[in-house]
């Protein structure tokens, strides 16, 4: 039987970059309607080649072929902060990972999220991993952690978002729920918002097993 399971962060005011606010109300207007204050990389997100390239492609311009397709989800057991992932940790998936593969790390960290260790002590993937990615042609890798690198080393995010942008390898961030998928090939699909000339975008992530 199809299981569909939701990858996705709720968004809720409080959140890194979220607010809104009542524009309408039903007992004043006749309707509700929120106006929504949306940082384009908080929560479960993709990140477009703008993010961190100048010139860079846009997420309006992010292939829909890229966002749904098989992905491996792989395991790499219950990490450490700061932890470095490296290519040794994919372990036998090394040989199994080709070209236009998608991957989706699984570590355990986000049963952090809404903590402090959730940002300030995120577990990355190294420069040799990101290196390796690319080299292999990969077209999109996904963690559980906000972002793929340590969001308060400018040196360090800079280098690993453009090492993986820049091989034209999609990143989605904040991914829940991993820890309820046992098997190790799912159907991958996150979906963001059309904002022309973006950044990146919020995604509705789901995994079909």
């Amino acid at each position: 039987m199809t299981r569909i399971i939701d990858l996705t962060h709720p968004v809720s005011k409080g959140d890194h970059g979220v607010d809104f606010e009542d524009t309408m109300t039903l007992l004043r207007d006749g309707w509700n309607a929120r106006t929504w204050r949306l940082y384009s990389h908080s929560n479960t997100h993709m990140d477009a080649p703008k993010h961190f390239i100048d010139g860079g492609g846009t997420i309006d311009n992010t292939p829909l072929e890229t966002c749904i397709g098989p992905a491996w989800l792989i395991d790499l057991g219950q990490v450490q902060s700061r932890q470095l992932h490296t290519v040794a940790d994919l372990g036998d998936y090394v040989d199994k990972i080709q070209k236009g593969d998608r991957v989706i790390l699984k570590t355990g960290w986000e049963h952090r999220f809404g903590t402090d260790e959730f940002r300030d002590e995120l577990p990355r993937i190294s420069k040799e991993l990101a290196e390796w990615f690319a080299e292999k042609g990969i077209i999109l890798v996904g963690v559980e952690a906000p972002s793929v690198a340590d969001v308060h080393d400018l040196e360090e995010v800079t280098e690993i978002h453009r090492i993986l942008l820049g091989a034209n390898i999609t990143i989605v961030e904040s991914l829940k729920n991993l820890h309820t998928i046992e098997q190790d090939k799912i159907e991958f699909i996150a979906l963001p918002l059309k904002l022309k000339d973006g950044d990146g975008s919020p995604v509705r992530a789901l995994a079909r097993v």
